[in-house]
């Protein structure tokens, strides 16, 4: 496995403007290895996913308990250089403004730098003034540098086990 390069990038250049979640690592496999299993959310994301994430235009939803509720419409695919899914409706049970991430935008940009693969994801909305800003940003380093990272690299990505129903 190659050594990530963790970036988190937190940019605007006005406060008043939008900031973005950003963070980057290269891997050794193609970029569409890497498009691949960033289309296989389940292979790397938690929770409960229904509907298909790696067509056009689908609509999928992501659960995780009564937490985090996130429906996404998948508004760009190129293989092997980008994804884009658009936060058409969310609840996060843990922040006052249970939408926060709608209207946000989750972007995965996938450049070859010489040998290997770079994935730069983008939570494009995720500004830091807002209250999930650093659960959300920890959540996501875990699934972007950890898990996603390690399904692209060993095949293998480490979403939470499935929890037995009471």
């Amino acid at each position: 496995m190659t050594t990530t390069m963790e970036v988190a990038d937190v940019r605007s250049t006005d406060v008043s403007q939008a900031q973005d979640l950003t963070y980057s690592f290269t891997v050794e496999q193609t970029p569409e290895e890497v498009f691949a299993a960033i289309n296989n959310v389940r292979g790397w994301w938690s929770g409960e996913i229904e509907g298909e994430t790696d067509k056009l235009g689908a609509e999928w939803t992501y659960r995780y308990k009564d937490v985090h509720y996130s429906k996404q419409r998948i508004a760009e695919l190129v293989p092997g250089r980008r994804v884009v899914w658009q936060v058409v409706d969310s609840y996060l049970s843990f922040v006052d403004d249970k939408t926060e991430w709608n209207g946000t935008q989750v972007v995965f940009e996938i450049a070859r730098k010489g040998e290997k693969t770079e994935v730069r994801f983008t939570h494009a909305g995720l500004a830091a003034q807002h209250e999930c800003f650093d659960k959300c940003s920890n959540a996501w380093r875990f699934y972007i540098n950890g898990s996603l990272r390690n399904l692209i690299a060993t095949g293998k990505g480490e979403p939470n086990k499935k929890e037995k129903a009471d």
